[in-house]
């Protein structure tokens, strides 16, 4: 009974080594899921920043939403001040110190949402761009197209 500190079934054979040959073995004998490299799949990964292309569209989009959002709300909570603060017969464009208040309550949160808007939308676009412009590289997928033509008849076996 060996003590090591890992738990085992009982067989070594469960537990290849790396560099031996098991389902996820490239053709040159290394183990891609040991030494976590993509040598067993042949498909050529991006370059550059296309690699962080969706990743900056789905940020930039998401960022987008959510200061959106937050506009929206700030939107309707100055809304609701001016109302509540009109109630008793005053004006929040009064040059009074308390309807300047008001006024500015909103205002770092309002910057702040409208500045990370941009920055999220821009970053939404050069995702989308560096996307666009990498729509038709080749072996993009790994979908391996050779050019064949494929049609119905083919794959139904006729």
């Amino acid at each position: 009974m060996d003590d090591s500190g890992r738990e085992t079934s009982g067989t070594q054979g469960a537990y290849p080594e790396a560099g031996t040959a098991g389902p996820d073995a490239a053709a040159d004998g290394t183990n891609a899921a040991v030494d976590g490299t993509d040598a067993a799949v042949d498909r050529p990964g991006r370059s550059g920043l296309g690699r962080f292309a969706r990743p900056a569209l789905v940020a930039g989009l998401v960022i987008a939403v959510v200061c959106a959002a937050l506009l929206v709300i700030i939107f309707f909570l100055d809304s609701f001040n001016a109302t509540v603060y009109s109630v008793g017969g005053k004006d929040v464009q009064d040059a009074t110190d308390e309807a300047r208040s008001i006024r500015e309550s909103y205002a770092a949160a309002r910057i702040g949402g409208i500045i990370f808007l941009l920055i999220g939308l821009a970053l939404a676009a050069a995702g989308g761009f560096l996307l666009y412009r990498d729509r038709n590289a080749p072996g993009r997928n790994g979908t391996g197209d050779e050019g064949e033509d494929v049609d119905f008849e083919d794959l139904g076996g006729r």
